[in-house]
């Protein structure tokens, strides 16, 4: 593939984890560290949806370029959805794995282990300038731990059980956790829908 698509995101780990998914394919693919002069996104919107897709449109429309972006976060019920939308910021600015994970633990003190049920839920938006193209979502059920384990993953990964593994996210090779994760599950749903678009456009190029 030709086309140059931009991935919305200065999170090392989600670029990671979107290229090791996407080796396979012959997308190509940057990532907003190579646009330093360009503004983050505005992530006004009240779901992950809608986030998604504020950003795909904003990064696209300052660069030119496709750009895919995604809005993910941990929904916890026994904390009425928190931090959800909120979950990079959950603990405020500057952000931090650390300082949001320690407030988790914290909100659930008096949470029984049964009642911890959570899941991580991600939004995948794709966009040229002006205009969505495709969208894609999904999901991965768990339950919350206070102790962190595992080394293998960012965010709320290490205090994230996955029931059917035993192991929380963060002690999942990376093969495992693409084959479980929202993003994972997301990035399926949206790829073949990618690689289609671009073969259709090639052939309107072409006529």
């Amino acid at each position: 593939m030709s086309r140059v698509i931009l991935l919305a995101t200065r999170n090392a780990g989600k670029v990671r984890e979107i290229r090791e998914m996407t080796r396979l394919h012959a997308l190509d693919w940057c990532g907003l560290d190579e646009f330093p002069a360009v503004e983050e996104a505005v992530e006004s919107g009240a779901t992950f949806d809608e986030n998604a897709r504020l950003k795909a449109l904003h990064y696209a429309g300052a660069t030119g370029l496709w750009t895919l972006a995604d809005d993910s976060g941990l929904v916890v019920d026994a904390l009425g959805g928190a931090p959800g939308v909120h979950s990079a910021r959950y603990a405020g600015e500057p952000r931090s794995d650390l300082a949001n994970n320690r407030k988790l633990v914290a909100a659930l003190a008096d949470v029984p282990e049964r009642e911890r049920t959570a899941r991580f839920v991600c939004a995948m938006a794709l966009a040229r300038p002006g205009e969505v193209l495709l969208e894609s979502s999904g999901s991965v059920e768990g339950r919350l731990v206070d102790e962190p384990r595992g080394a293998n993953g960012f965010g709320y990964d290490p205090h994230f059980l996955v029931p059917a593994l035993g192991r929380t996210a963060a002690e999942l090779s990376s093969e495992e956790k693409h084959t479980i994760s929202h993003r994972g599950t997301a990035l399926r749903a949206m790829l073949p829908r990618i690689v289609a678009l671009l073969a259709q456009r090639r052939g309107l190029s072409a006529e």
